[in-house]
C-alpha cells in the first residue's frame, strides 16, 4: 500500500520597510492594505477548512510594520494622535481636503484591481466615472469634498478582506450605503482596520497551536545573503553579469546579524522559535546555507531551477530524475547542515499567474490532475513531497473574491483525497528523515535560478555600489567614538533597511515606471538618512535617479514567472 503524497503549501508574506527615512511617514500603504485583506483572508481559510494545513513565512520587516501600524491606530483611537500613513490620515480627516491631498488621493485611491474590486461595487464605479468625466472636461474642481471622502472610504472597502465583507455588520452597512460617507462612518471603518491588524499575530499563533500551520521566518530585512557574502556568486549562472569591483564590506557579519535578529523578532512576535527559513528571494549558496544551519534553522526552501543547475539536468525530462524534485536534500555537513526543499515551479506558477482567469472549479480540477501525475511519477519513492511555494499576498487581487473560493476548495479537495496529505515541513521531517545529500549547490534564487533580478545590469549594480560606499561610511563611524550607543543602534537599523532585496528588485526598464520611481526614491532616502545618522556628508549621487522603469511587467512587477 503506497503512502500518500505529502503536499506543502508555503506562503511567503513580505513587505519592505516603507516608512520615509526623513519624515517617518509611510511612503506606500501596502503593509496595512495586505494585512486587512490577504493576511486576514489567508488566516480565515486555514481556520475554517477542516484538514487545511500550510507553512506561512512572515518576514520581520513585515511583522514590525504591522505592529507599528496597530500601535499608531491604537494611539489615534485612545488619544487622537496623528496617523503616520497619509491614506489612513485622510480617512480620519474632518476638514475639507486641500489641493495637495486631493491630488494624492486621485493618484492613490484607484490603485487596485478594477475588474475584481471596483466594478463590482456601483458606488465605487460611480466615482471612477466621475473622475474620468472631470478629466475629459479638464476640470478636477468639478469634484467636491464629498467625492474625496467617498473615494478614500471606498478604497479601503475595496481592500477589505473578502471574509470580512459579508460577516461584519459595519462593512456590510458601509458597502450598502454606497455614498455620502460621514466622519463617523470613516472612523468606524478605521476602528475595524485597527482591530484586524491588532488581531493578526494572535490569529496566526493560534493556528500554530492547533497544528494548522507552521510559521517560518526570513533574515531580518530580507537581504540577498549570497550577494552580501560574495558578488561572484552572480556569475555562477550568468558569467557576463556585471558586478561591483569590490566585495560588500563585512558581508558575513551583516548576514549573521540579519539571521540572529530574525530569530529574535519571530520569537517576540509569535511566541515560538522558527525551525525553518525562507532565505530572502530563495537566494542560496553553500556559504549562505551554512550560516542558516549554524544559526539554528533545521530547514529552508528555494527554487526548482537551483536544483536543476546543481544536478546538471532538466528535472522534468531526465529518465532517472522523476523524484529528484519531490524529496528534501541535505546541504552541508555537521552543525551547519540544513535540509532544503525545492519549489515545484509549474504548480506554483499556475496559482500565481494562470488560475486567476479560470473558473474556480476548473482550476482546482487541473491542480488535482497535476498532483495525480506527480503521485504516479513518484510511486517508487519512500516519502515524496511536493512544495508549492509562492508570494502569499500579491496574486489574490486578480482572483474571483480574492482567491477565497479557490483556496477553500483546493484545501478541501486535497485534504479529503486518500492519495494526498497536507502537511508542514517540520511535521514531514519529524516522520521522514532527509538522507539524500546534495554534493554541489550552484548559487541561485527562486527566480530563474540566478541573481539577475537583483544584480548584473547597470542600474542594479549601481544600487549595490551606492550601498557599498554607505557601508564604508558606516564602518568609519563605528570605528570612531563620536556616536552614542543609541546613535549606533539607529544607524545599524538604518543600514539593515538599506540592505533589503526589494530596492534592486525594482530597478530595471522592464518594471512599471511609477513603481520604479517609488522604490528608487525611497532607497536613496534611506541611504541619505544613514549618512545623516552617521554624521557624514550625503554624497551628491544620492540625489540622482538610479532607474526610471517604463515597462509592463506581468502582475505589476510584484511577482515573477518561472514555469
Amino acid at each position: 500500500m503506497h503512502k500518500p503524497l505529502s503536499v506543502v503549501f508555503y506562503w511567503h508574506m513580505h513587505q519592505p520597510f516603507y516608512r520615509e527615512a526623513e519624515s517617518g511617514r509611510y511612503h506606500l500603504p501596502w503593509v496595512y492594505l495586505h494585512a486587512m485583506k490577504d493576511y486576514t483572508d489567508m488566516a480565515m481559510v486555514l481556520e475554517q477548512v477542516p484538514g487545511a494545513r500550510a507553512v506561512v513565512n512572515f518576514v520581520p520587516s513585515l511583522t514590525a510594520q504591522i505592529e507599528d501600524y496597530a500601535r499608531h491606530l491604537q494611539d489615534w483611537l485612545e488619544r487622537g494622535e496623528k496617523l503616520n500613513d497619509p491614506l489612513l490620515a485622510a480617512l480620519a480627516e474632518s476638514e475639507p481636503f486641500d489641493a495637495a491631498t486631493r491630488s494624492y488621493l486621485l493618484g492613490a485611491c484607484f490603485r487596485l484591481n478594477h475588474e475584481r474590486n471596483l466594478y463590482r461595487y456601483p458606488g465605487y464605479d460611480r466615482l471612477r466615472q466621475l473622475h474620468e468625466q472631470a478629466l475629459r472636461l479638464d476640470s478636477l474642481d468639478y469634484l467636491d469634498n464629498g467625492f474625496f471622502t467617498d473615494l478614500v472610504t471606498w478604497y479601503h472597502l475595496g481592500w477589505l478582506a473578502e471574509s470580512v465583507r459579508p460577516s461584519n455588520f459595519l462593512a456590510r452597512r458601509l458597502i450598502e450605503k454606497g455614498r455620502a460617507y460621514t466622519l463617523a462612518d470613516r472612523r468606524d471603518l478605521l476602528r475595524l482596520i485597527a482591530k484586524l491588524l491588532a488581531e493578526l499575530p494572535g490569529r496566526y499563533h493560534r493556528l500554530v497551536e492547533t497544528s494548522k500551520i507552521e510559521l517560518s521566518t526570513t533574515p531580518y530585512a530580507h537581504p540577498i545573503l549570497p550577494l552580501m557574502l560574495d558578488f561572484t556568486t552572480a556569475q555562477a549562472t550568468v558569467p557576463q553579469a556585471t558586478i561591483p569591483a569590490e566585495p560588500y564590506p563585512g558581508g558575513r557579519a551583516r548576514a549573521q546579524n540579519h539571521i540572529e535578529l530574525a530569530k529574535k523578532s519571530h520569537l517576540a512576535s509569535f511566541g515560538d522559535e522558527a525551525k525553518g527559513c525562507w532565505p530572502a528571494e530563495g537566494a542560496v549558496s553553500e556559504e549562505a546555507l551554512a550560516l542558516l544551519g549554524a544559526g539554528g534553522f533545521h530547514w529552508c526552501a528555494t527554487g526548482e531551477a537551483v536544483l536543476r543547475h546543481s544536478l546538471g539536468y532538466n528535472l522534468r525530462d531526465h529518465h532517472s530524475s522523476h523524484g529528484d524534485l519531490y524529496q528534501p536534500w541535505v546541504v552541508g555537513s555537521g552543525e551547519a547542515a540544513i535540509t532544503c526543499f525545492f519549489r515545484d515551479d509549474l504548480l506554483s506558477d499556475r496559482i500565481g499567474f494562470e488560475y486567476k482567469s479560470w473558473y474556480t472549479h476548473d482550476a482546482i480540477a487541473n491542480f488535482m490532475h497535476e498532483l495525480t501525475l506527480i503521485r504516479h511519477r513518484t510511486q517508487g519513492m519512500e516519502a515524496p513531497v511536493v512544495s508549492i511555494i509562492m508570494d502569499g499576498e500579491n496574486a489574490w487581487e486578480y482572483f474571483h473574491e480574492n482567491g477565497v473560493p479557490f483556496l477553500t476548495g483546493l484545501y478541501q479537495s486535497i485534504a479529503e483525497h486518500p492519495d494526498f496529505e497536507l502537511t508542514t515541513y517540520s511535521d514531514y521531517l519529524d516522520r521522514h528523515s532527509a538522507n539524500r545529500k546534495l554534493e554541489r549547490l550552484v548559487p541561485g534564487s527562486w527566480v530563474y535560478g540566478n541573481f539577475s533580478t537583483w544584480i548584473g545590469d547597470v542600474a542594479k549594480t549601481r544600487g549595490w555600489e551606492l550601498l557599498i560606499e554607505a557601508k564604508k561610511a558606516f564602518d568609519r563611524a563605528m570605528a570612531g567614538t563620536a556616536l552614542s550607543p543609541e546613535q549606533r543602534e539607529a544607524a545599524n537599523e538604518q543600514l539593515r533597511i538599506c540592505e533589503g532585496s526589494d530596492w534592486c528588485w525594482w530597478f530595471g526598464d522592464y518594471n512599471p515606471g511609477d513603481a520604479v520611481r517609488d522604490f528608487d526614491a525611497l532607497y536613496r532616502q534611506h541611504l541619505r538618512k544613514l549618512y545623516l545618522l552617521l554624521g557624514e556628508k550625503v554624497p551628491k549621487e544620492l540625489h540622482k535617479s538610479i532607474s526610471s522603469g517604463g515597462g509592463h511587467a506581468e502582475g505589476g512587477g510584484t511577482m515573477r514567472r518561472n514555469a
